[in-house]
């Protein structure tokens, strides 16, 4: 008996010896493979887009970093070149003995999915025992230790048990059905005890208020929990099996809606997801604009810490200072004594802002200059833009490199693109995108493709909202740009002041000759 025991007892310790010589592994996905932030992302990726001026992915990489994990294999497809660059300037590939973390950038231009990268890191062999699965547009400050311990204990017990999910509390609007990051909200059942997910749906139709759930579920489970008050952080627990089930079912491209469900449903295999829910910490997922505004307003009220402006410092990135109302400065600000930042605002290094000046919740990037009487409410205004004297930006989205002239006027919901210049005294309509890219021709020409729309059961281009174009003149110089304009906004301003070209309105069907006549037809 004693020879047993100690049998035994060699076998459970050499188990957790090799638990413990195995590296904590991460595949982050530096794709969204969505639609969502163009025409921004025609230009660079949507993890290098600054979230309170730091790029997205250095948050998730420096959680991960913090975490433990050891090795980090950054999965990239749309703009790789940029997002390996990055890597290397701030730090975290090139030098290997500057971090305890490895991070390694792998690099397909063939994968149109999350599916397919995870069936490329499958075909590369990279992977060899359980790992974290997350994007690089996700900000968290929650410990893995204990879902890490959970998912081990777990899959002693049930090898079955290939995921881990992690969920946390997030009552969505009786009105909208919408989270506060603007995601749809998701049902799902749990076993009250073990916690496993036995239905998930995150596209629940609010026109009616049932959900439909197999009768089989409710047979095996005599007490279940049924939520619509959870959101998916889209931070996963993995074992090796979930590589090798993509790979054997080409079908499964989304993480949840293919793959998630097509287990749930699943009676051969008999596969099965867990959850675990955090109720103190912070984890979002930068979804879309409304979700990029949120998480920010969480960073800079610090909901995040320690993932914030004035502990974080990546790369080429400078000391910011926490100030009274939370109000975040650079050291190399020029603010003139009669300008006024509001709380909580951030204002990057080497920017001036002139005189009587009215900046408030807002985040101002690095190199701007401000002039004279300018009004910055609740905006995010990226690096290097010229705002003239006596401009107005309110609750809009300023890119890279655009220069607005005096007294131009932004009004609210508008992103203006990279290098936008704006005319004297223009108004910029409310809820305009504009770009010096043309809606591209195929959905997928920046090599981002919504495979499956993240909010609703068709496709992107199943789907698409009214897009109208014009080709419209801002400056002196004969350049063109483009208007992307979604939903019944009225063009008569745009042909008033900027219209240099009539083209086709697909939405109207035809085509005005006059500015008087379209100025009819739109009234």
């Amino acid at each position: 008996m004693s020879q047993k025991k100690s049998r035994g007892g060699a076998a459970a310790r050499e188990d957790a010896d090799e638990l413990s010589r195995s590296p904590l592994q991460a595949v982050l996905l530096a794709d969204s493979f969505t639609l969502k932030f163009r025409p921004i992302t025609l230009e660079r990726p949507k993890v290098l887009l600054p979230l309170v001026n730091v790029p997205m992915i250095d948050y998730t990489l420096s959680w991960l970093e913090t975490e433990g994990v050891e090795e980090v294999f950054v999965f990239c497809c749309a703009h790789a070149q940029q997002v390996k660059e990055h890597l290397e300037e701030a730090g975290w590939t090139g030098k290997p003995a500057a971090r305890e973390m490895a991070v390694m950038a792998v690099e397909s231009h063939d994968a149109i999915s999350a599916g397919d990268a995870l069936r490329v890191m499958y075909g590369r062999g990279l992977i060899n025992g359980d790992f974290v699965l997350i994007s690089g547009d996700t900000i968290s400050n929650m410990s893995l230790k204990e879902v890490l311990q959970e998912h081990k204990d777990r899959r002693k017990k049930d090898p079955l048990a290939v995921m881990t999910m992690i969920i946390k509390h997030s009552k969505p609007s009786i009105l909208t059905h919408q989270t506060r990051l603007g995601n749809d909200e998701i049902v799902m059942a749990l076993a009250s005890e073990t916690k496993e997910l036995l239905y998930y749906e995150d596209r629940a139709d609010g026109s009616h208020l049932c959900v439909t759930i197999d009768k089989d579920i409710l047979a095996n489970n005599p007490t279940l929990q049924l939520h619509n008050n959870m959101e998916d952080c889209y931070i996963d627990i993995c074992s090796p099996d979930v590589l090798s089930l993509f790979t054997d079912n080409f079908d499964y491209q989304h993480l949840r809606r293919h793959f998630v469900k097509g287990l749930l449903v699943d009676d051969i295999m008999g596969y099965k997801i867990y959850t675990h829910e955090i109720h103190s910490s912070y984890a979002a997922r930068i979804d879309n604009f409304r979700s990029y505004d949120a998480v920010s307003k969480d960073i800079i009220q610090r909901w995040t810490y320690p993932m914030v402006p004035d502990v974080l410092s990546f790369g080429n990135c400078h000391e910011m200072k926490l100030h009274r109302q939370g109000i975040y400065k650079a050291s190399d600000v020029t603010l003139s004594h009669s300008a006024q930042i509001g709380a909580n605002s951030v204002i990057g290094n080497a920017t001036s802002i002139g005189e009587q000046c009215k900046i408030s919740n807002s985040v101002i990037g690095e190199g701007c200059s401000i002039g004279k009487n300018v009004l910055i409410h609740g905006s995010y205004i990226w690096d290097n833009v010229i705002i003239e004297d006596g401009c107005k930006v309110s609750n809009s989205l300023v890119c890279d490199d655009v220069h607005l002239r005096a007294g131009a006027i932004v009004e609210p919901g508008c992103i203006l693109s990279f290098k936008i210049k704006v005319r004297k005294n223009v108004v910029v309509p409310a809820y305009s995108k504009v770009s010096l890219l043309d809606k591209p021709s195929n959905e997928d020409s920046d090599e981002e493709l919504e495979y499956a729309d993240t909010n609703s059961g068709v496709t992107d281009s199943a789907r698409k909202p009214a897009y109208r174009k014009i080709s419209i003149l801002v400056h002196t110089c004969l350049s063109n740009l483009f208007l992307w304009l979604f939903g019944p906004v009225s063009l008569t301003f745009y042909l008033a002041n900027w219209i240099s070209v009539f083209q086709p309105f697909p939405a109207l069907g035809v085509m005005p000759t006059t500015l008087p006549s379209y100025r009819k037809m739109m009234t």
